[in-house]
């Protein structure tokens, strides 16, 4: 069985955000998902972490992807799309994962429509980042190199 890698940070982008920086940029800005990623990527590397990008349209899909990285991965950051508002499904899947995960919205959920307003994935993962674009990945990186470095007292030992 695969051990997790203390080197490896996943993410893991829902539907419709293939079209970030297309689909409304007046809510989702104009930054592409490819952009997104590119920087995280770049990110990840100078913190000496390793990112894997990923995202699909479809719930299984996603799904079967977070029952893989559980066992590859230390942490990961997640933009479930609608899927937040519908999947107890991914829930389920996100349960399983043992690592800190990031839950990410790029609009400001509780400033739409009501249906969104609840998430049913909030309740297990680490933290919530929501409204404040695609910022909100940086910050959600940001928050797991420092949670998943190393302490300056485990490098001394």
């Amino acid at each position: 069985m695969a051990q997790a890698s203390n080197q490896t940070i996943a993410v893991i982008n829902g539907p419709n955000l293939n079209l970030v920086g297309e689909r409304e940029p007046h809510i989702y800005g104009a930054q592409t998902l490819k952009d997104i990623n590119a920087g995280l990527t770049e990110m990840a590397a100078n913190a000496g972490f390793d990112l894997i990008c990923y995202q699909s349209n479809h719930e299984g899909d996603l799904i079967d992807q977070v029952q893989a990285l559980r066992l590859t991965t230390a942490g990961l950051i997640i933009n479930p799309g609608g899927y937040a508002h519908t999947s107890v499904a991914l829930r389920d899947a996100l349960s399983a994962y043992a690592h800190p995960i990031v839950e990410v919205h790029i609009s400001n959920i509780y400033r739409r429509e009501a249906f969104r307003h609840q998430s049913y994935l909030s309740a297990v993962v680490t933290g919530v980042i929501c409204g404040l674009g695609a910022d909100g990945y940086r910050l959600a990186l940001q928050s797991l190199i420092e949670t998943l470095k190393p302490s300056s007292l485990d490098r001394v030992i």
